[in-house]
């Protein structure tokens, strides 16, 4: 099929972007239009959905025309589960940044629509590639959208954050560029299935993992690749923040999982061990920084290298359980931590800081912020019930199956989250309410508790009934597991009976 629900899901946010940019700069019509396009592109990924079968594990729904003949690259798309859960929480979460930013930002609202929209596409495209070239378009692609949301819309140092985004990011996609570039000669195709069928030596492997890792590394970020996300985070518009931690991270632990590990299964053996030490090391650094910070978005930041790096241990643990769990996990992150930067970006129109210190007793003046800001920490803390847990305590139990060590170390990480969500806390909304700032604090409006509400019933929901999203995405990451030469034990009936009680 040459066109299908996933080329209209990454078309139409392009589509309300050129709408937008040929229509008068009226801050309604351009609410109502990027709305319209973003809404529009989350029901069409829903379509995805409908027609996506949860028991195959391949790349189903191909959708395939040319693209440049000369070099054989096609426009190809399609989903696997874990492409699926990514392209949802992708279109799911637009639509809410978008009406979160629309009185937030003041200056060029239509240039900040349109460089969503933009950025949108682009992502959806990496989601969903299948030839590699387009997929290395797609994500040098990412880079210019954001890189304007930063410098144009953030804060005081926007210009050298942006910069140090785009040069970091930059550097490890040519890298990737190159050894896309190798494959090709190999394979005289871009086609995902006929570089997946190549057979390369073990230095061969070793070499392109390397370059495709560095990519990865750096977009998810991985320590000690880490240093420009801090910055971009601290300097972004809200609505850039969320999007940074609730997707564009997740293009490096995605590409991991596509592309690293089947492709180059032997170097995904040998370099395992050493991934699992850099996992643990982010987790406890980032846990360990964010625990000293004194600006609750840069604190937040810090903790996204932490739960990032939680991600990645559940990956390279190579275990069905950790692993799984990893992709759940890259869903629920986005969710909780995307909710935190929304709660921030609140509290910062009212009061323009972020400095822990200067708040103190908020729940006095806010009890709906301090209900759902709570709330939203104990998600991202992996309070059982929530969300968090369902991700990552089976990404620790997994991990120490295979390297206890891994498991126990990073179980300190989970420890040390408990500590630095729950102490900001408690300076910011508990203890004497001190101050007049502090007394004139105004309580969430309507609007806002309606961006939230989608995402604290998510946070509910997969944390008491995450079945449907382990369904969606355990038969994928089971098959690049088998593919990397892990044992995945099946499923014995009396289990699957058990599961259903």
């Amino acid at each position: 099929m040459a066109f299908g629900p996933i080329t209209l899901t990454v078309a139409l946010p392009l589509f309300g972007a050129l709408v937008l940019a040929f229509v008068a700069d009226d801050p309604r019509v351009v609410r109502i239009v990027g709305l319209v396009a973003s809404v529009a592109t989350f029901v069409a990924s829903l379509l995805i959905l409908v027609d996506f079968d949860l028991a195959n594990p391949a790349l189903q729904l191909e959708e395939r025309m040319s693209w440049i003949p000369s070099l054989g690259a096609d426009f190809a798309l399609a989903v696997d589960g874990v492409s699926l859960a990514l392209i949802l929480l992708t279109t799911f979460l637009v639509p809410l940044i978008l009406l979160a930013s629309f009185d937030s930002v003041k200056d060029n609202l239509k240039g900040y629509v349109v460089a969503f929209l933009a950025l949108e596409a682009a992502v959806l495209g990496v989601f969903a590639a299948t030839d590699l070239l387009l997929f290395a378009v797609f994500f040098e692609l990412t880079l210019i959208p954001m890189y304007f949301i930063i410098g144009i819309w953030g804060g005081a140092k926007r210009k050298y954050a942006a910069v140090k985004f785009f040069l970091y990011t930059t550097l490890g996609g040519l890298l990737m560029l190159v050894a896309i570039l190798y494959l090709f000669s190999q394979a005289g195709s871009f086609d995902y299935e006929a570089i997946r069928g190549l057979t390369l030596s073990t230095t061969e492997q070793h070499w392109l993992f390397a370059a495709f890792l560095l990519a990865f590394a750096i977009k998810v970020p991985i320590f000690p690749v880490h240093t420009w996300l801090p910055d971009a985070h601290t300097e972004a518009p809200t609505g850039g923040s969320v999007f940074l931690a609730g997707v564009l991270l997740k293009m490096g632990t995605f590409g991991l999982i596509r592309y690293a590990l089947p492709l180059f299964p032997e170097a995904t053996i040998s370099w395992a061990p050493a991934l699992l030490v850099i996992s643990v090391i982010g987790i406890l650094y980032g846990s360990v920084v964010a625990l000293m910070q004194s600006d609750i978005k840069r604190l937040i930041a810090y903790s996204s290298v932490a739960h990032m790096g939680f991600v990645v241990l559940g990956t390279f643990a190579l275990n069905a359980t950790a692993t799984t769990a990893s992709v759940v996990q890259m869903v629920n992150h986005g969710l909780s931590t995307g909710a935190l930067f929304l709660l921030i970006g609140f509290l910062y129109e009212r009061r323009h800081t972020r400095q822990i210190a200067a708040f103190g007793g908020l729940a006095k003046r806010v009890p709906i912020m301090a209900g759902l800001w709570l709330l939203v920490s104990m998600s991202s803390l992996a309070l059982p019930g929530l969300n968090g847990f369902v991700g990552e305590f089976p990404i620790l139990l997994g991990t120490f199956q295979t390297a206890r060590w891994a498991g126990v170390l990073a179980a300190f990480g989970a420890v040390l989250a408990a500590l630095y969500l729950l102490w900001a806390y408690q300076r910011m909304f508990h203890g004497p309410l001190v101050g007049a700032d502090n007394e004139h604090t105004t309580d969430l409006k309507l609007r806002e508790i309606g961006v939230l509400a989608p995402i604290v019933v998510l946070i509910v929901a997969i944390g008491l009934y995450p079945r449907p999203l382990f369904e969606l995405v355990e038969p994928s990451v089971e098959r690049v597991l088998t593919e990397v030469g892990v044992d995945v034990p099946a499923v014995e009936p009396a289990a699957a009976d058990t599961t259903d009680q």
